[in-house]
């Protein structure tokens, strides 16, 4: 297993917070934009820098492994993916576009950055397609169905692997890769029934998968197997406090008319660097909810629940580990959290405004 080293916006010696710049990128689907702004680690806030035209319903969005390029998906018509240039004072500059067969839930790249992988809830299929030299994201060249509302597909550590969710079937497709995707021995790993499997992260070692289930709130932790590709369950434990009011979740479209019961609705999962905390989001309660992870056993274990903006959709925390961004699709400003490193607690910085439906971030750290 290849082990992830933290990134690191230049090699060799180790850097200080005071040796670069964090931009913080936002998609705003309702504004059709994508909102950048400055962190000020010193005075924990955000300052808004620009707002670049992308087109309506933009999100997800993606980075390259060096850092260098944005991708935007875009879920209105044409179905198409964006790729910008990040220049060295974190301006997004235009590149070109690509043809997705499919709206396009997520979007990663494969681990050397030559492939846009993506997964489309609605039509039940997973694509990659090519990306060039020049950082631009081509034309779609496969498309593969699989289990039913693909949510999330990432590449395992070394590349020769790829693993996507399917919501509606409470599994995630396992797939071989080698620039095209081929179905796996066995092809899928299950998690319990009515899961809703959405979101997952690889454990900083690699060793571990941890998927959020979108209507129960719940983290399974899975074990992957690197030679081949496969997982197997290990535990689950709770996103949610004990006392919570809301009941088990299930997709919007099957929820009666006028049937307001207050259900989970989970939405993101990220994990600390250091690998030993991990965050989620639930959109009913517009919380935000901490795990205490053990890097050696993948365990996972419940510590706190928190009021955040509303409807939380799309989080993330910043490459070194010190804050948390998180946006509200339905809040008219960003937040911004210290993280506490020994306890994974979250302490409000700051808010920022933001723009109209925004619903994922990502961030990255600039050389200065």
């Amino acid at each position: 297993m290849l082990k992830q080293e933290p990134f690191s916006p230049t090699r060799g010696a180790r850097m200080s917070s005071s040796d670069f710049d964090t931009v913080v990128y936002v998609a705003n689907a309702g504004d059709g934009t994508i909102g950048s702004y400055r962190l000020h680690r010193e005075h924990g806030r955000l300052e808004p820098l620009a707002t670049t035209p992308a087109a309506e319903n933009v999100m997800p969005l993606a980075l390259s492994p060096d850092r260098r390029f944005l991708y935007a998906a875009i879920r209105s018509q044409p179905l198409r993916v964006l790729s910008y240039r990040i220049e060295d004072d974190g301006a997004l500059t235009p590149l070109g576009s690509g043809r997705l067969e499919g709206s396009m839930a997520y979007i990663s790249t494969d681990r050397r950055g030559r492939h846009l992988l993506a997964a489309s809830y609605g039509d039940s299929v997973v694509s990659v397609s090519p990306i060039g030299a020049d950082g631009v994201v081509g034309d779609v060249t496969q498309t593969c169905p699989t289990g039913s509302n693909a949510h999330a597909i990432l590449a395992t550590p070394d590349d020769r692997h790829v693993l996507a969710t399917n919501l509606g079937d409470d599994r995630l497709a396992q797939f071989r890769f080698d620039g095209q995707l081929s179905a796996n021995t066995p092809d899928a790993a299950a998690t319990d029934p009515d899961v809703g499997p959405r979101h997952f992260v690889f454990s900083p070692c690699g060793r571990f998968v941890y998927v959020l289930g979108e209507f129960d709130a719940s983290v399974t932790t899975f074990a992957l197997d690197a030679d081949s590709g496969t997982l197997s369950r290990r535990s689950v434990c709770a996103g949610l406090p004990p006392e919570s009011e809301l009941t088990r979740g299930m997709p919007r479209e099957e929820i009666p008319d006028g049937d307001d019961t207050p259900r989970i609705w989970a939405a993101d999962l990220h994990i600390s660097p250091d690998g030993r905390h991990l965050y989620l989001s639930e959109r009913t309660t517009s919380t935000l909810s901490t795990l205490r992870a053990d890097p050696e056993t993948g365990s996972l274990t419940f510590v706190a629940n928190q009021a955040t903006v509303a409807q939380p959709r799309g989080f993330e925390i910043d490459p070194q580990g010190e804050f948390l961004v998180v946006a509200g699709e339905r809040s008219d400003h960003l937040a911004l959290y210290r993280v506490d490193a020994a306890s994974g607690e979250l302490s409000h910085a700051s808010d920022a405004p933001a723009g109209t439906k925004a619903n994922w971030v990502e961030i990255v750290t600039l050389p200065r």
